[in-house]
């Protein structure tokens, strides 16, 4: 989707937009320049980005990446009396017109100013810049925030971001040497539009997408990453490992260019903390149009033995977790689609086959799992219309994942320690009793799961369902 450029025709953006809004409270950081204090400019953020993705995205469905700086420069820049007039003089370089499209728009919010107005007036702004200059805006100032870049890929986004820095340096140079001097109008001409015909090579239902994975710094999470990265997705991969979830998003942009993935701090189970990552994505790409919730513990025992500290992990990361990641993530999401209502997003929450049949010895992970299928039938039925489809997968066992197979914490040494399938001795004896349930004969792997996701996310009317992946262990009735 972000492989077509942000569309050319102004008088369509303005119907689009009129309703938009969204406000979140979110705690800013930026890849490329300085992390404002939390308060109206993370308000300004959260809705800015999204807005600007659903009002640059053209007719379809499509929408662009939108970056933020907010570096030292641009702060200054756009706090200056004279900005608006130098921002607005002309265009400086070939890079500049070739990168960032035509005049930047620039625009203030008021003080005090509710987000519905600010974004009802944004898209009369944008689309009264249209007219002027018959080309939607890539570069958008807002003076005690910083500068939005929009491009149809992160990379292009990028380039319109450096570019205008490049501009904003010339600019306040030649302020000394009695004002800078634009290009002439042809020149304008000649190169306007010959940026962003860069395409990632994938092709399916997520490309171009922005995606958010929890508990990604391994196992089934890193390979959903992966497999979304591999399939034209930029990806923020979240988790409580950052430092695990950092490697692996360098992992990725060397392996599919830079600005594919980023790694984010998370703790699901703290609001601060989900907020603060929602609003680090934001930052990097300009919104967010999959969320997959797969953060999820097990502590196995028996109800005579579960301590309570276990029992209240579980549930505080499997369940709570789930509603926290929606409830930042929904607004977000909510905006775009006002934006641009032909624009749909996807919360997908990876749920398990213990979700839909009681687990012996392990009723905590059980029954934080029913209680996910019914936040997603209830989220299903209160975000569809804002444009958000909200289902769940329950796979089957992952047996070769480090949730079974880890040597000291995997289930099934914890399995064979609570004693939970009769007359095993060993590990071995303890997999070979799984994977006997299963008619298919083995375990679930990521593969099984990843056509579930990309099903649920190509079906345009499915909602609200918990889709099992089993090999036939489970099926519904």
């Amino acid at each position: 989707m972000a492989g077509k450029e942000a569309g050319t025709a102004p008088g369509r953006v303005t119907s689009r937009l009129r309703h938009a809004v969204a406000s979140e409270r979110t705690q800013a950081t930026d890849r490329g320049g300085d992390v404002p204090a939390l308060g109206r400019e993370a308000e300004l953020v959260s809705t800015f980005a999204p807005s600007l993705r659903g009002l640059l995205s053209g007719e379809g469905p499509a929408l662009p990446v939108v970056v933020l700086d907010s570096c030292g420069a641009v702060q200054a820049f756009v706090s200056r009396a004279d900005g608006r007039d130098l921002a607005m003089g002309g265009l400086l370089t070939p890079d500049q017109v070739a990168h960032s499209g035509s005049f930047p728009l620039w625009f203030e919010p008021a003080p005090g100013e509710s987000p519905s107005s600010m974004v009802a007036r944004l898209a009369e702004a944008v689309s009264d810049h249209g007219r002027r200059h018959e080309q939607i805006p890539r570069v958008v100032l807002v003076p005690g925030v910083g500068l939005f870049a929009s491009g149809p890929s992160w990379a292009g986004a990028n380039r319109a971001r450096l570019a205008y820095l490049d501009a904003i340096k010339l600019m306040s140079a030649d302020a000394r040497l009695g004002g800078p001097r634009p290009l002439a109008d042809v020149a304008v001409m000649d190169e306007r539009g010959a940026a962003d015909r860069d395409w990632r090579g994938a092709r399916g239902c997520v490309l171009g997408k922005v995606a958010l994975v929890t508990g990604a710094a391994q196992g089934f999470g890193l390979e959903i990453a992966q497999d979304l990265a591999a399939q034209g997705a930029y990806v923020a991969l979240t988790d409580v490992n950052v430092d695990g979830a950092e490697q692996a998003a360098r992992a990725l942009e060397a392996q599919h260019g830079q600005g594919t993935a980023v790694g984010v701090a998370i703790d699901v189970t703290s609001a601060t903390s989900v907020a603060g990552a929602l609003q680090e994505v934001v930052r990097t790409y300009g919104g967010l149009d999959l969320l997959v919730v797969n953060a999820g513990v097990l502590r196995a025992a028996s109800v005579n033995e579960q301590a309570e500290a276990d029992f209240d992990l579980t549930t505080a990361v499997n369940y709570k977790g789930y509603f926290l990641c929606v409830k930042e993530a929904a607004p977000i999401m909510a905006a775009q689609h006002r934006a641009q209502p032909a624009s749909w997003s996807d919360i997908i929450q990876i749920n398990s086959k213990s979700g839909l049949q009681g687990s012996n010895r392990n009723f905590a992970y059980a029954g934080s799992k029913f209680g996910g299928i019914g936040l997603t039938q209830s989220f299903a039925l209160e975000l569809v219309e804002d444009g958000i489809k909200v289902n769940s997968i329950c796979p089957g066992n992952f047996l070769d994942g480090p949730l079974w197979s880890d040597p000291e914490r995997g289930l099934f040494v914890q399995y064979l320690r609570a004693g939970k399938v009769p007359g095993a001795k060993t590990v071995a004896d303890v997999r070979r009793f799984y994977e006997e349930k299963v008619p298919m004969g083995r375990g679930c792997t990521t593969a099984d799961v990843m056509k579930a996701l990309y099903y649920l996310i190509e079906q345009t009317y499915e909602t609200g369902q918990a889709l099992p992946v089993t090999g036939g262990q489970v099926m519904l009735h």
